[in-house]
């Protein structure tokens, strides 16, 4: 199967799935997608019981493993999704809540990563799994981190004072690349060989957290200033929009040889793009056009990307023997997430004043998506991929269908008497 032929059947699935939920079930675009998917793999998986004969469901799975989830989010979808994302984000409500992001998106990782494997390890051996306690780990990282696709999707429908939004986000975007870097850590020690070696020390592994967090860092603010750059000595708006598709790409690769974070590069660039880079380097009808942009491509990737997530069941082929864990799996999952919220800010509750009900909503609404199905698919075929897989897959559609939906009435009844943002506090 050509790329032609992956491209023209997803956006065709994304453009009917997405006509569909538009004239019918009227759900937010991204929630809508997830469940007509969802809704067309159970026929497929029906079909394939009561006709075997026809092979649809072989079919259809020998076209989503061509595609490959997590090669085409991780080394494609998400460093556009990222940077679009963080272009449009207000750096100086960022600043704002600087240490608590900070905190959310590390600490919290941490604590949540551990209490999600201490948890989903002592299920697994009261059900009489063998899931052994360092691959309980690598569930908890890869599923620790808040998707900020799914995240930023929900906060463009519910309205959220802006500095509790302004956690919510900038929580979301970094956290993913701190995640990823966990979760690789974790892989390599489950596995027994941490990138060529026989053991990873707790030397080696602050090593590795250090390179790949900060280096990504780095490199996405180099990237990003030499962008600025380009973009501050003309005024062509064509132009300009090729010199951030250039920065998107050519990060992203240099990230991935050179051993770095490609989300938290990613996540700078479009920090420095969409603030300084918009007020400074550009003009009123360029900055317009580059936002209408990334706007458009962050829409058009997201329907694909929500659409792929209800039709990856087709591949993942969740088995009945791990329902128990995959259903543990829910409110394990949020309980360890209030708990690694709670802790953060009770830290910085001491010095600074917070929203009303902020540990609530950052709670409920720490959406996970396709970043936590990417990484789940990308696990060594080891006899712990599938229960793994078929808990990662239970909490990422709980969390998008359930948690996104009932996310505007739960703010709602948080914040009865919510005033326009320019009036919140802290």
């Amino acid at each position: 199967m050509t790329l032609l032929d992956i491209l023209a059947i997803l956006l065709g699935l994304s453009a009917l799935f997405g006509y569909v939920n538009h004239r019918l079930l009227k759900l937010p675009q991204s929630i809508g997608l997830v469940v007509i998917a969802l809704v067309a793999s159970a026929a497929i998986l029906t079909i394939d019981i009561v006709a075997p004969g026809l092979k649809i469901g072989a079919t259809v799975r020998d076209v989503l493993i061509d595609i490959d989830f997590h090669e085409a989010l991780m080394e494609g979808f998400l460093s556009a999704l990222l940077f679009a994302g963080a272009v449009h984000i207000d750096l100086s409500e960022i600043a704002a809540r600087k240490w608590a992001i900070t905190l959310m998106a590390t600490v919290g990782v941490l604590i949540s990563t551990f209490l999600v494997g201490g948890a989903i390890w002592s299920v697994a051996r009261f059900l009489e799994f063998d899931l052994p306690f360092i691959w309980a780990l690598v569930f908890g990282a890869l599923i620790s981190p808040t998707d900020p696709v799914a995240v930023l999707g929900i906060l463009k429908t519910v309205h959220v004072p802006p500095l509790l939004s302004a956690k919510i986000a900038g929580e979301s975007l970094f956290n993913d690349g701190v995640g990823v870097v966990i979760f690789t850590i974790m892989v390599a020690l489950a596995a027994g060989a941490g990138h060529g070696a026989g053991e990873l020390g707790p030397l080696q592994v602050a090593g590795l957290f250090i390179a790949e967090a900060f280096g990504g860092a780095a490199l996405g603010l180099v990237c990003g200033l030499v962008a600025f750059l380009l973009m501050y000595s003309l005024d062509e708006r064509n132009l300009e929009i090729m010199i951030t598709l250039a920065l998107v790409t050519g990060a992203y690769t240099a990230a991935l040889h050179l051993h770095v974070s490609g989300p938290i590069a990613m996540v700078v660039s479009g920090l420095l793009i969409g603030n300084q880079g918009a007020r400074l380097a550009m003009s009123e009808k360029t900055r317009r056009h580059v936002f209408e942009f990334w706007e458009l491509t962050d829409e058009i990737l997201n329907s694909v990307l929500f659409l792929l997530i209800g039709l990856e069941v087709l591949v993942i082929r969740p088995s009945p023997e791990h329902a128990g864990l995959a259903l543990a799996a829910i409110p394990i999952v949020l309980a360890a997430r209030w708990i690694s919220v709670s802790v953060p800010i009770g830290l910085m509750a001491i010095r600074e004043r917070f929203t009303r009900g902020a540990i609530r909503i950052l709670t409920w609404g720490g959406l996970r998506g396709g970043i936590s199905v990417a990484l789940a698919l990308s696990l060594p075929a080891v006899a712990y991929k599938a229960p793994i897989l078929t808990a990662t897959y239970a909490v990422v559609v709980f969390s998008i269908i359930v948690q996104g939906l009932t996310m505007e009435p739960l703010v709602r009844r948080i914040m009865p008497n919510e005033t326009p943002p320019s009036s919140e506090d802290k």
